[in-house]
């Protein structure tokens, strides 16, 4: 089975906690990423998502100015580079997310891993199958 170092995405960018919502937003869009890991005084603290932004400041009314920390996710999942496509997809499933920053065996942050990374191996599609049909159905 293969194995998430061999198809995360290696370009992963950190936000500070106290970086505004705007500017994050601005990186997310620069990059193409839906999820920024936060990090502070070299750890990971949380995540900020595209979805994040849009529910917990836009739709209350938040400024542009307001801070990471006001509304990224905390106590964040993560999975370890050397583990499979499938301890990932059980990892989004149970946390009903579509990306985890993927981290060594040192705990320092070297990707993000995406449900969409695991269709583009025909092998892999049940695991990512499965993790979406958890991810998609109500709560």
């Amino acid at each position: 089975m293969q194995k998430l170092k061999d198809l995360m995405s290696r370009d992963v960018k950190v936000v500070s906690p106290d970086m505004s919502i705007q500017d994050a937003a601005k990186q997310m869009r620069e990059g193409d990423f839906g999820m920024l890991p936060v990090g502070e005084n070299d750890r990971m603290i949380g995540t900020i998502t595209d979805r994040d932004i849009a529910m917990r400041a836009v739709a209350e009314g938040k400024d542009s100015s307001t801070k990471v920390r006001d509304v990224m996710s905390e106590g964040i999942a993560w999975v370890f580079e050397d583990e499979t496509v499938e301890d990932a997809a059980k990892m989004m499933s149970q946390r009903q997310v579509r990306r985890l920053p993927v981290v060594d065996r040192n705990k320092r942050l070297v990707g993000i891993v995406a449900l969409g990374d695991f269709a583009v191996e025909s092998s892999e599609i049940r695991p990512a199958a499965e993790a979406l049909s958890e991810i998609s159905k109500p709560s």
